[in-house]
């Protein structure tokens, strides 16, 4: 009798320890996501499974070109998925499809796949050192920065590292290298 509740303490144990890495790992360290829209078309689809890295920004400042998940700037219960364009301490302007950071064109490449991005309209903020500018790469399709403001950094959750599903889109992801101009040309 003595063995077989050794036995059974041994396996709650065992169960135990996994239940407790499981949920440090789910609450700390990576958060799952499904993408709810066509807001960030084509980088990530509408039923998109997603792992956001709830740990790194912990240790780095979110850099121009992340993907993130954070809550909503009008409803912490809603949450979005946004790429980073502007930084803290710049400022941004978006004039139709032109996007300028400190003055100079922001080239991105990324853009240019198959979605229209001919968004009309005008805007502009000085962020403070706290506040990020999001934008979706579907910018026809998207409520970000634009309507709402710039994001204060405590509002976001994480950084979008890993789509799982559909498994035909398995992919890690690496930050977007921009380059800024003082010229129009090629966009």
């Amino acid at each position: 009798m003595k063995k077989i509740l050794y036995t059974i303490w041994e396996i709650a144990e065992v169960f135990l320890v996994a239940l407790i890495a499981v949920a440090a790992i789910k609450y700390f360290l990576i958060q799952p996501f499904i993408v709810n829209g066509a807001s960030m078309e084509p980088s990530f689809f509408d039923g998109d499974y997603l792992l956001v890295d709830e740990l790194s920004y912990h240790f780095e400042k979110p850099e121009r070109g992340d993907v993130v998940v954070f809550k909503s700037p009008q409803d912490p219960s809603i949450y979005f998925i946004k790429r980073i364009i502007g930084l803290p301490g710049e400022s941004v302007e978006v004039d139709n499809n032109v996007v300028r950071i400190n003055g100079q064109i922001l080239d991105e490449k990324y853009l240019t796949n198959g979605i229209s991005n001919e968004w009309s309209g005008h805007v502009s903020f000085k962020l403070t050192d706290s506040q990020y500018f999001t934008m979706g790469d579907n910018r026809i399709n998207s409520f970000d920065s634009r309507y709402w403001g710039p994001l204060d950094k405590q509002a976001i959750i994480g950084l979008v590292r890993l789509r799982l599903w559909p498994p035909s889109e398995i992919k890690f992801f690496e930050n977007v290298n921009y380059q800024l101009s003082t010229s129009t040309a090629g966009n």
